[in-house]
């Protein structure tokens, strides 16, 4: 079996545009590809772990079912505090909106718990955020509006008992 080719290092500037430009296409595999070839000859290349990342969350709910302990295992990676908690939140946050189109009973209370845990991380992110970044206010806000939005909330206490029983 072939094995895969290194990235020449001097080409990572231009890889992660490809990688961008990917993800904006809508092919977030083809983003998550480029990403492991940048990574693998520049393990820290934080910008290719974001972008990484990323294009993991946006492959949520297709038949991976690894990819969010994949993403969070990623965001462990990331140097910065703020991003690191930063984007464990934006993975919480997509994961949620996988859980509400789910067709199961219970897809409701879990894209709630989903939500919430999201706002959790943005709001330690907001306590650390870099001067003039508003990105944790804005993601906070939006899980906000989708938890009204769709009426979401909390279990009932018997229903989260039964689910652990489960």
């Amino acid at each position: 079996m072939s094995q895969l080719k290194p990235l020449a290092i001097e080409s990572i500037p231009k890889a992660l545009v490809r990688a961008k430009h990917y993800r904006l296409l809508n092919e977030p595999w083809q983003a998550e590809s480029i990403c492991k070839d940048i990574l693998r000859v520049s393990p820290e290349q934080q910008k290719a772990l974001l972008y990484l990342i990323l294009s993991i969350t946006d492959q949520f709910g297709s038949q991976r079912r690894t990819a969010e302990v994949e993403a969070r295992k990623l965001c462990a990676q990331l140097k910065s505090e703020y991003e690191r908690i930063y984007y464990t939140g934006i993975i919480a946050e997509r994961a949620g909106k996988i859980a509400l189109k789910r067709d199961t009973p219970r897809a409701s209370f879990i894209a709630f718990e989903y939500y919430h845990e999201a706002m959790n991380y943005f709001e330690k992110a907001e306590k650390i955020h870099p001067d003039g970044n508003e990105d944790a206010v804005l993601r906070w806000n939006a899980c906000m509006r989708a938890i009204e939005q769709f009426n979401l909330h909390a279990a009932p206490k018997e229903d989260r008992a039964q689910a652990f029983l489960e």
